[in-house]
């Protein structure tokens, strides 16, 4: 009953927030005879079969660090897709977590299908937006034909006519991949002016991990607000097994904007006003930048600022630090006895308060696969290769990983970090709902945050200068006059 109350919280926030409101190389051709799937640190020797352009096949001896090993489950589902009458290549870009590369390796099985070549390129975010915008920018045949998007980047993307509406294919297909089983509130995260344009893979947010036995050491509760991070901070400070006593994620624009967008809606603010001109640098936006400043002095300082989230979770993982607020999806490695040092040693907790009694300042989030408006495959093959990735078998793997979409399998999952997870997606930040000027809201306060925390300017002067770039871009694309 505590899992079925947690998911439909989850629906009804996604639902809440949206209704308010109204971001290769070619692969070498080689047969392995071993499946990869789990990382080990050890060397390891593999036998690899390589198709040679001779007359008999060439077993090669390959020595390979860092390789993953592949334990097939049993049953593990098969790729279902009708083999093309051509040869047909299908690229997909992305940008790298584990329940996404978890999602990509499904894609890649897709490759066992005759005549079909499924390749997949996971970058850092940061890295696969920009190719991603400047790929279906141009105006040409997209390189890509399946491209990831999360509920921000999707609107963006939609507005921009770049992608693909899939309502005929959803319909076409509903009963088959049983997308009944997608709550509604999900689809509405990737549907823009009544259409939609993507596919959800997970759900995600981000919330408080941290070491309980140092918090029991300092006789430190866990913290509920940001004000008690920060006085954590200062207790902290004098353990010396840590390097930092807490973290949040702002090593770049793109990463100030998302910390922004959970404090400034955490803070009661909001991004923009009805008419689309700033509400951003409001006090509302003013107060939650200098609750920021106030977490980069107290926990963070100049190191802080260049942890990324690999770092952070690297961070908790080998005990350089004591706390973290990031994404639910990086949890699952806190008990994996491959990445972490503190295995059962790490809790979870809804993402800390700006304001006390006030939203958890963690997001609402879902990422997506979706297919671009111009793309040289036929859409409705890309399409059941999305499904055959994301289907409930899948889905039930990625759990382990991540928050799933499909109400069955939420229902199945078990995660320590799950109840701190979906809390904060009932009674958080939520999203970024569906005006697409917020788009240009977002690069703006991308480009003006970060001189914050370097010093250059006030949280008041970062924020005008931000919506003065904003009225200009906004004005000049015709949502302001």
């Amino acid at each position: 009953m505590k899992k079925y109350s947690l998911l439909l919280s989850l629906v009804m926030v996604l639902s809440v927030v949206l209704a308010a409101c109204g971001p290769t190389p070619e692969p070498q051709t080689i047969i392995q005879t071993v499946e990869v799937e789990k990382e080990v640190e050890k060397t390891v020797v593999q036998t690899v079969e390589v198709e040679k352009e001779v007359e008999k096949t060439v077993v090669q001896t390959v020595e390979v660090e860092k390789v993953v090993v592949a334990t097939p489950e049993p049953g593990a589902p098969e790729c279902n897709v009708q083999p093309p009458a051509e040869k047909t290549r299908v690229n997909m870009i992305g940008w790298t977590y584990p329940i996404v590369d978890f999602y990509a390796e499904e894609l890649e099985k897709c490759n066992q299908v005759d005549n079909l070549i499924v390749n997949t390129q996971m970058l850092d975010s940061g890295s696969a937006h920009e190719q991603i915008r400047l790929a279906l920018s141009s105006g040409e045949t997209s390189p890509y034909d399946i491209v990831t998007t999360d509920d921000p980047f999707v609107v963006e993307l939609a507005n921009e006519g770049w992608l693909l509406p899939l309502d005929d294919l959803i319909e076409k297909y509903r009963d088959e991949y049983d997308l009944g089983d997608i709550p509604e509130g999900i689809w509405e995260a990737a549907t823009v002016n009544g259409k939609i344009y993507g596919i959800a893979v997970e759900a995600n947010t981000m919330h408080l991990f941290y070491r309980p036995d140092l918090l029991e050491k300092y006789n430190l509760a866990v913290p509920d607000t940001y004000d008690d991070v920060i006085a954590a901070c200062e207790v902290l400070k004098q353990e010396d097994s840590i390097d930092l006593p807490f973290t949040i994620n702002l090593h770049a624009g793109w990463a100030w904007r998302i910390e922004f967008h959970n404090f400034l809606k955490a803070s009661g603010g909001t991004w923009l006003n009805e008419d689309s001109t700033p509400a951003f640098n409001s006090p509302e936006g003013v107060a939650a930048v200098e609750k920021m400043k106030q977490v980069i002095d107290a926990c963070m300082g100049e190191e802080g600022l260049t942890f990324s989230i690999d770092d952070s979770e690297i961070g908790m993982e080998t005990g350089a630090l004591a706390m973290v607020n990031t994404w639910a999806t990086r949890a699952a490695n806190m008990d994996n006895p491959e990445k972490s040092e503190y295995v059962g040693k790490i809790d979870f907790a809804p993402a800390p308060r700006v304001v006390p009694g006030g939203p958890h300042a963690g997001p609402a989030a879902v990422t997506f696969y979706s297919i671009p408006a111009k793309t040289k495959v036929d859409p409705d093959l890309i399409f059941r290769i999305i499904m055959e990735a994301t289907d409930y078998q899948s889905q039930l793997g990625a759990a382990a990983l991540g928050i799933p979409v499909r109400s069955s399998v939420v229902d199945k999952a078990e995660a320590r970090y799950l109840p701190a997870a979906m809390e904060t997606i009932a009674n958080g930040a939520g999203n970024y709902g569906t005006n697409p000027a917020v788009a240009i809201a977002e690069v703006a306060i991308a480009n003006w945050l970060p001189k914050v925390g370097s010093g250059e300017l006030t949280p008041q002067e970062a924020l005008d200068a931000a919506a003065e770039e904003y009225i200009k871009e906004a004005t000049a694309q015709g949502y302001l006059k």
